[in-house]
Parts: structure tokens; C-alpha cells; sequence
């Protein structure tokens, strides 16, 4: 095994690796956006309660989101496109997580164990974590644009190679 330097630029999958996982991706979304709205429904799962209608439409607009997000880095994958559509799904993702913690769609009634604390706990967690995500995504879409007008031999991270 070679030890990689850590100075050295990390290596992006190249492209025809990269458009497959934008294909993937897109495939995962659909059927994630089917299963949800059409077979077998958010119904089925028992502990989700009749106010998660109210958050469907953000459910789908994040998937739908995601698509298309997916759909233009299949058709321009070019790190600052990559960067700015990675920021506005991150973006509706937390306002996803905002809108989930204020309906708080879920019953865990008969539980015995404390579900709604950790269902709490992890919205939180995953809140932080989107929110660190989207100034990350800042800092990447930034420094692609600044990347532009380099040489690839002079770019850091080289973040679309």
C-alpha cells in the first residue's frame, strides 16, 4: 500500500466514474420519490403521523432537487456547476430539517424506549451538520470560481478534475 502525501492534491474519480454516480443518484431519487408518493406510500410506515402531508411538498422538492441537480452535472461537470448545485440541494435539505422539527410528524406512542428525545437529538445534529455543509459548500464554490482562470498544475484541490 502506498501512503498518499498530505500535501498532495486529492484525487477525484474521473469523469466517466463521476457521471455514473450523477446517474445513480438520479435513479436513487426517482424511486426514493416513488416509493414515498405512490407504492407504498410515507403511509405505511407506522410511527409517521397525518402531519406529514404537510411536509411532502418539501419532501419532494428536495428529492426533485436532487434530480435535477444531478441531471445538470451529468451535462456540465464542471467543479464550480458541481459546487453551486451542491449548495442549493444542501440548502433546501436544511430547510427540510427546519420544517421536519416544527411539524414533527412522528408517534411514538408505546415505545419504550425515549424515541421522540433521540428523533430530536439527531434532527439536531443532522441541522449542524447541513449547516457546517453549506459553508463548506461556500468555501468549494468560491474557490472553484477563483480556480477558473488557472492552470490545473497551479490549483490545490483541483476539485473538478
Amino acid at each position: 500500500m502506498t501512503a498518499r502525501r498530505l500535501d498532495a492534491p486529492a484525487r477525484r474519480p474521473g469523469p466517466a466514474a463521476r457521471r455514473f454516480g450523477y446517474a445513480l443518484a438520479i435513479l436513487v431519487n426517482g424511486a426514493i420519490l416513488y416509493a414515498v408518493n405512490v407504492w407504498p406510500g410515507w403511509q405505511i410506515l407506522p410511527f409517521l403521523t397525518v402531519d406529514f402531508r404537510q411536509l411532502l411538498d418539501w419532501v419532494n422538492l428536495s428529492l426533485i432537487a436532487g434530480m435535477v441537480a444531478n441531471l445538470i452535472f451529468l451535462i456540465f461537470d464542471v467543479p464550480w456547476v458541481k459546487a453551486l448545485g451542491d449548495l442549493v440541494v444542501t440548502v433546501i435539505g436544511l430547510a427540510v430539517m427546519v420544517r421536519l422539527w416544527q411539524v414533527f410528524p412522528f408517534d411514538f406512542a408505546g415505545a419504550s424506549f425515549d424515541w421522540h428525545l433521540i428523533t430530536r437529538v439527531v434532527l439536531i445534529v443532522a441541522m449542524a451538520g447541513t449547516a457546517i455543509a453549506i459553508l463548506v459548500q461556500l468555501v468549494v464554490l468560491v474557490r472553484s470560481i477563483v480556480a477558473i482562470g488557472r492552470p490545473p498544475e497551479e490549483r490545490v484541490d483541483r476539485p473538478g478534475q
